[in-house]
């Protein structure tokens, strides 16, 4: 049941709005954005594991692109998602070394709205789901 409650809020952000609605377009692509933010020194601009940070790694990171081919033709939503916000152990990372993404945009959301009332659970779906889409995106075909 988590499966489809993830995949429906997925679909209902990407239908509502998602990643490419005119306001995403006039700040650019936000889920790019993200990306380049907090995953391009590791998986390097191309999303194929060589980035700037490799020679720090004990391993190599995986190739982006080829999720959805290693998936079955699927992309892989709810083990991308859990990965990205920190509740799926990355073993090749050993003791997580991979940063967590979703403490860290709830640290961000809290800086931007630290007087407004506001739902930090909400911001960092929202983010990850931007993240997401991008990553889906640049599948291989």
């Amino acid at each position: 049941m988590k499966i489809g409650r993830l995949a429906g809020a997925f679909a209902l952000a990407m239908t509502l709005g998602g990643a490419r609605t005119a306001m995403a377009a006039e700040k650019g692509d936000i889920g790019k954005n993200e990306y380049q933010s907090n995953c391009i020194l590791c998986h390097g601009a191309d999303l194929k594991g060589g980035g700037a940070y490799l020679e720090f790694l004990k391993a190599t990171p995986p190739d982006l692109t080829q999720l959805s081919k290693k998936n079955g033709g699927v992309f892989p939503f709810e083990r991308v998602y859990g990965v990205i916000d920190g509740r799926q152990e990355v073993k090749p990372h050993g003791t997580r070394d991979m940063p967590i993404w979703g403490k860290d945009y709830q640290v961000k959301a809290a800086e931007y709205y630290f007087d407004i009332n506001y739902d930090a659970n909400a911001y960092v779906r929202g983010r990850i789901f931007a993240l997401i889409d991008y990553l889906n995106r640049m599948q291989a075909k």
